[in-house]
């Protein structure tokens, strides 16, 4: 018998599912792209701002030679943003990027790493692909508990992963709540905090997790620009820490792993105050379009800090993959999170005013009566 390729626990890996591109919606169901909403991915409805694509005009005729390695200038945007020195900063490929390369820097081979029920998928992935051990907390109300997860810390355990708000049930943590876990957390034990939604916070949620940082030498915060600032497809991410964290981090760190192009666009979109502002607002107003449809249709939802909310679709296990079929039969693509453990839920992305519109009018029509 041929030996299986790989270790045991790679191959009990179950891959990533991404949102269904628009273009494979149209070749499996006949359907005109043009027509095709796509609201499964979390991106911005509004794309990429103008003053990120000014920059990547820029940067084009520089193609010819290797990006920064250091990446230098936007390093030094985000150094005057966020008031930290340079070497605090670590750059990925996407926040998916920093997330994998912190659990191979910090976790070892059978160590453990904490994170909540319903968390972000690449979480298990990360530590599935370590051969770690995975302590997944019961979540409470579709978000986290933060008790639970203290208490689930373990003298093996090397990190915790916390997302606020939290993909995919959209919940969010209090910043009084979440400064008084991490008070407890041991200092042997590095805490993520991936903030990949934080820009969509309203002002009175908001806190300063970067001043957290200063106190904390065992938090590492991961951000994004692919989703408030637009670079879903530029993959630009980065981490803020103490230097201990970072250059650990940087010595896994792939060379060149930011482009010439991203770098370029997200020093733009870094600055871009007004494109963020719009932003915010269009996704205020379409969260309240979206949760109002579900209230009128009686279905429940969960309350959402994120540029998207989760609705559930039915009563048995197989409603989230039944009408998400239904809704790609008529052009409109959601994201079914069976694989999270809520197969009778979908999460919706919030687009733009008539893309939510088609979306509703697709699910009333899927949801009517025979």
């Amino acid at each position: 018998m041929t030996t299986p390729f790989g270790p045991s626990y790679v191959r009990a890996i179950a891959p990533y599912i991404a949102g269904k591109p628009i273009a494979e919606v149209a070749r499996e169901f006949g359907l005109d792209e043009a027509s095709i909403v796509k609201l499964a991915s979390n991106e911005n409805p509004l794309g990429m701002p103008e003053s990120a694509q000014r920059a990547l005009a820029q940067a084009a005729s520089d193609l010819g030679r290797y990006p920064d390695a250091n990446a230098f200038a936007l390093k030094a945007a985000l150094s005057a943003r966020y008031d930290v020195p340079a070497d605090w900063v670590t750059l990925g490929n996407g926040s998916n990027d920093i997330l994998e390369i912190a659990a191979h820097a910090l976790v070892e081979k059978g160590q453990s790493i904490v994170y909540s029920e319903y968390s972000f998928a690449v979480y298990a992935l990360a530590t599935q692909g370590l051969g770690a051990r995975a302590i997944v907390v019961p979540a409470v109300k579709h978000g986290h508990d933060l008790d639970a997860m203290l208490a689930a810390i373990t003298d093996d355990t090397r990190l915790v992963f916390v997302a606020n708000p939290n993909n995919p049930t959209g919940t969010f943590i209090e910043g009084p709540t979440l400064e008084a876990f991490l008070d407890k957390v041991p200092r042997n034990v590095v805490v993520v905090l991936d903030e990949a939604y934080t820009e969509y916070l309203a002002p009175e949620k908001r806190y300063d997790s970067i001043a957290w940082v200063r106190r904390y030498p065992n938090l590492l915060v991961s951000r994004t620009f692919s989703k408030a600032f637009g670079l879903a497809g530029l993959r630009v991410g980065f981490a803020i820490a103490q230097p201990e964290l970072t250059d650990l981090l940087n010595r896994l760190r792939q060379p060149f792993n930011v482009n010439t192009l991203a770098q370029a666009a997200a020093i733009a979109a870094l600055h871009d105050k007004a494109f963020l502002e719009e932003t915010a607002a269009l996704n205020s107003q379409g969260y309240r379009l979206l949760t109002e449809a579900f209230e009128r249709l009686g279905l429940e939802y969960v309350p959402s800090y994120g540029n998207f909310v989760l609705v559930r679709v039915g009563r048995d296990d197989g409603a989230g993959n039944r009408v998400n079929l239904a809704l790609l039969k008529q052009g409109v693509i959601v994201r079914p999170v069976g694989n999270y453990g809520l197969p009778q839920w979908l999460r919706v992305t919030i687009g733009l005013p008539q893309e939510n519109e088609t979306f509703i009018a697709a699910l009333e029509k899927t949801l009517a009566p025979a």
